[in-house]
């Protein structure tokens, strides 16, 4: 490690930077050094905007993507290296709010019934059944499942913010079968190459893909699809947006507002105006000018 990621890390866990959120803004700045081959220390404003550029232009990086790489050199130039001028002169990316992907329930089912591996069925259904973030159920032990206030302790959440969430009595029922079977003895879902640490990202992504692929589904599935169609379902179901949110780990309940615009039964319930007009039939022949 240089000296300068050193660094880097170091301001980033003084600040409390979430693990998963610190490795990627490290990696955000490795790539940003490779392109040029140069330490960015070395480096300035015109080297800054051109890496941005390209990410746009020649990589076709979304905006989040890009983003994100702006975050992470900012927190290197501006809080590692001091250097102020940062925010004044690299432009923000500007972000399109696009509808979340969203599984029906029948999708769901086909997913949980073609995979036949225990540890990842385990996994799809737990993101299905609580909403998690990837990171959240990564982070999962077996001593955060508690069945007798039928809870579950998300101790490690985005922001920093733990929070305990409902445990499905179905989903209980299975996790102990999986328990049974596999005996994870720290980590929920520990890797199988290393069991005394937690399952790579990485690992989770290629998991869920797989086994949306096998089951015939053509949209792009992550681990955020199911969080997407956990709380969609669960308006449709009835649930207020305030707990919804709770249920979630949203900071701001606007974020979860974004689902209704794709609950299908909501926008289905509700009826246009045209319906309500008194009009003559149409009739089959020639128009009329």
């Amino acid at each position: 490690m240089t000296p300068l990621r050193q660094r880097m890390l170091d301001e980033l866990r003084l600040r409390n930077y979430a693990d998963n959120t610190a490795l990627r803004y490290l990696d955000a700045v490795t790539s940003f050094a490779r392109h040029f081959h140069k330490s960015p220390d070395r480096m300035g404003r015109e080297q800054i905007r051109e890496y941005l550029l390209h990410l746009v232009k020649d990589r076709n990086s979304a905006p989040n993507t890009v983003q994100i790489h702006r975050a992470a050199l900012r927190f290197l130039y501006v809080k590692t290296l001091g250097r102020q001028w940062f925010d004044e002169q690299i432009a923000r990316t500007r972000r399109r709010e696009g509808l979340p992907t969203v599984l029906s329930a029948e999708e769901i089912t086909r997913i949980l019934d073609c995979t036949t591996n225990l540890k990842h069925w385990t996994m799809i259904a737990t993101f299905y059944a609580t909403g998690l973030r990837a990171n959240e159920l990564r982070n999962l032990k077996v001593s955060d499942l508690d069945s007798r206030r039928m809870v579950i302790h998300v101790r490690i959440a985005k922001g920093g913010v733990p929070r305990d969430i409902g445990l499905s009595p179905v989903l209980l029922e299975r996790l102990k079968v999986y328990w049974r079977r596999l005996r994870p003895k720290d980590w929920l879902f520990p890797s199988a190459m290393r069991p005394d640490q937690q399952l790579e990202p990485k690992s989770i992504r290629h998991a869920i893909s797989k086994a949306a692929r096998r089951a015939g589904i053509d949209k792009h599935v992550s681990p955020h699809v199911f969080r997407h169609s956990c709380a969609t379902h669960l308006l449709e179901a009835g649930a207020d947006l305030r707990t919804i949110q709770v249920l979630l780990g949203h900071a701001d309940i606007q974020t979860t507002a974004r689902y209704l615009r794709v609950s299908t039964k909501r926008m289905q319930a509700v009826s246009s105006p045209f319906d309500a007009l008194t009009l003559k039939a149409l009739t089959e022949g020639k128009d009329q000018q």
